[in-house]
């Protein structure tokens, strides 16, 4: 099919759209000034609709940087903060996330997504480009825009400056005062064989080894300074490190060393030699993975390609956000928690071969098969005394499970959750449960699970034997990851607590909370659509310098599904082409659309025959939407979302 007939071109507007005024609670990052558009006038303003819990606006937030430091004199980049959990619009809380993140622009606080409906944005991460007239001249939604801007940035200074309403000089950022600090948001903590503890002192960029009191710094790993290099313990760099497993000793001694670390940022597992804090690259060329299976590649039936095995060049293989790592028994490897696809990925310490253990890559809560399985930002693994991996499965707000049959099939079971924009803080019967965002997990001795239920501040228990719930402690500052500590007369839970920079031991309490605060669904406006035919198109413009590569067909996709499943009566399903007529079910009063669009476009110039050369770069732009929708007679018979709208 010709991507010309199925991919929305850019957007025609004969009037220039004025921007909406940025309203919300308060600003960060501004030494305590009031902004307005009347203010940035002169600049062009890039609004990054945000929330901290979500790992494609993190990666968002690190592809704008760079742009952000070579127009310094006359870029600037608002973060709007609309929150998705309950617990992201506690002001104290977005002050510790913009500083744990390093973000150097000011932040707009919209608890009440006043700013985010005044822009129309429908999902997280999106971008709004305004000129320096204050005119909204780009719409864009998910990640992968850099290279787009990059080449449109100055398109729009050269234009402004012609018209003389270009302004250098400097921005609104004003960086806060600094603190010093031991750890600073600790990630995850590991226990060693002397009785010592690895933690990933994540906001330090390095590992610290404490020693059995939680307090005493024996020695750290890594320089401190951001960044990418291996070596000794006070050369090398990590970028924001996370997961820590240990290997078996004797695989270790075959290997050559005896820590996995999960350097999220840097897209890379490490390898770590405890003898000499010795740092080396295990797997990971540092570009960051956008799909599984290539560039929005599908068959004219909607079957998408599958790629498990990734292949033993580990070096070669791009990986995205790795979060967490735990050591498999049943697979004799390395289990990785790949936050920004979500899926499980694994890697034999061995022979350095990869392979995806589980998920599709889209986000979601789907139990079954493992490669049917969806996830949405795995965060925390830990294995069980029967070789089960149990997952946090952390913006699905859920407990899930990973068996191993012995044919060696895979599949993947939830304990608690419901779906993406389900939460709350309930105990009781596992399937009315409810957690906000967990990030850790642990076994306990009964067989139990110990869940850091990160957004509730608190450990929450899940007993597979009668499948219920319970709550181990509360009043946490954002519990990163919890331990079972069993060197001690009586076992303790250790809990990394994140937002008070601090590791923490707590007792097993006999007597178990019961917590019922309710469970809630993430608020967000509904559209209301008529019942019947739903024509949606997703927009997609190229950017400047940039060609659809239709080199192994058609190169976009788009996939829709709906919760409950019911309100589709037909049209659901993945199939190529940005365009789809549903057909929505008038016996539902309401539900959300699932919708992912993807599409691939790569860099000029074209050869001599118009085609794109091999050596060409090319990018991914994907997006993942959750449009709320209520049936009403009256209601729209058009979708348009924007995934890159110019």
């Amino acid at each position: 099919m010709d991507s010309s007939t199925t991919t929305s071109t850019a957007i025609a507007t004969p009037v220039r759209v004025r921007a909406s005024e940025l309203e919300g609670r308060g600003w960060l990052n501004t030494g305590g000034a009031e902004l307005n558009l009347e203010k940035l006038r002169g600049k062009i303003v890039i609004l990054d609709f945000w929330t901290f819990c979500c790992i494609n606006c993190l990666h968002v937030l690190d592809e704008l940087r760079p742009l952000e430091e070579q127009y310094r004199d006359v870029l600037v980049t608002v973060g709007v903060h609309s929150p998705k959990f309950e617990h992201e619009a506690d002001p104290v809380a977005l002050a510790a996330a913009v500083e744990r993140y390093d973000i150097h622009h000011p932040v707009l606080d919209d608890p009440e997504l006043i700013t985010w409906q005044a822009y129309s944005a429908r999902a997280w991460p999106t971008l709004v480009v305004i000129d320096p007239e204050g005119y909204i001249v780009s719409h864009l939604s998910g990640e992968g825009h850099a290279a787009g801007l990059a080449s449109f940035i100055p398109e729009l200074i050269a234009e402004h400056e012609a018209k003389g309403t270009l302004h250098r000089g400097d921005g609104p950022y004003v960086a806060p005062e600094a603190v010093s600090r031991d750890l600073r948001f600790p990630g995850k903590v590991l226990p060693l064989a002397d009785g010592n503890f690895l933690v990933s002192d994540t906001g330090h960029h390095r590992l610290v080894e404490m020693g059995p009191d939680l307090t005493t710094l024996v020695r750290t790993i890594g320089s401190g300074t951001k960044g990418f290099l291996d070596g000794s313990a006070g050369d090398a760099q990590f970028n924001e490190p996370q997961g820590l497993a240990l290997l078996p000793t004797e695989l270790a001694a075959a290997a050559g060393y005896d820590v996995v670390v999960a350097d999220s940022v840097n897209h890379r597992l490490r390898g770590i030699t405890l003898a000499t804090g010795e740092v080396r690259t295990l797997a990971g060329n540092g570009v960051q993975r956008l799909l599984d299976a290539g560039p929005a590649r599908v068959t004219e039936d909607g079957a998408t390609a599958s790629e498990t095995d990734l292949g033993t060049a580990p070096f070669e293989v791009a990986l995205s956000s790795p979060w967490d790592v735990a050591y498999s028994s049943a697979l004799k490897a390395i289990l990785i928690a790949m936050a920004g696809t979500h899926q499980i990925f694994s890697f034999d310490p061995a022979s350095g071969a990869m392979s995806v253990v589980a998920g599709n890559g889209l986000e979601g809560l789907l139990d079954g098969p493992a490669e049917q399985a969806w996830f949405a930002q795995p965060s925390g693994l830990t294995e069980d005394a029967k070789g089960n991996i149990w997952v946090a499965d952390s913006e699905t707000s859920a407990l899930r499970v990973l068996k191993f049959a012995e044919d060696g099939a895979v599949s993947v079971e939830t304990a608690i959750g419901e779906g993406l924009f389900d939460f709350g803080f309930r105990d009781g019967e596992a399937g009315q449960s409810r957690l906000q965002h967990p990030l850790g997990v642990a076994v306990l001795p009964d067989g139990s699970v110990a869940v850091a239920d990160t957004y509730n501040g608190a450990v929450r228990r899940y007993d597979p034997a009668n499948n219920t719930v319970s709550t181990l402690a509360r009043g946490l500052a954002e519990p990163s990851d919890v331990l079972l500590d069993e060197s001690g007369d009586v076992p303790l839970l250790i809990v990394v607590e994140a937002n008070k920079h601090q590791l923490v031991r707590l007792p097993l309490p006999k007597n178990a909370l019961q917590v019922d605060e309710g469970a809630v669904q993430t608020q967000r406006p509904k559209t209301a659509v008529a019942p019947g035919d739903l024509a949606v198109t997703i927009n997609f413009s190229a950017p400047t310098g940039q060609k659809l590569d239709d080199r192994w067909g058609d190169p976009t996709q788009l996939k829709v599904s709906s919760t409950p499943p019911e309100l589709l009566i037909s049209g659901g399903g993945t199939s190529i082409g940005l365009s789809r007529t549903l057909v929505l079910n008038g016996d539902v009063p309401e539900g959300v659309l699932h919708l992912t669009a993807r599409a691939a476009a790569c860099d000029g110039p074209e050869d001599a025959n118009g085609e794109i050369p091999d050596h060409a770069a090319c990018h991914l732009y994907q997006q993942d939407w959750g449009i709320p929708v209520t049936i009403s007679a009256d209601g729209a018979a058009e979708l348009a979302l924007d995934l890159r709208g110019v």
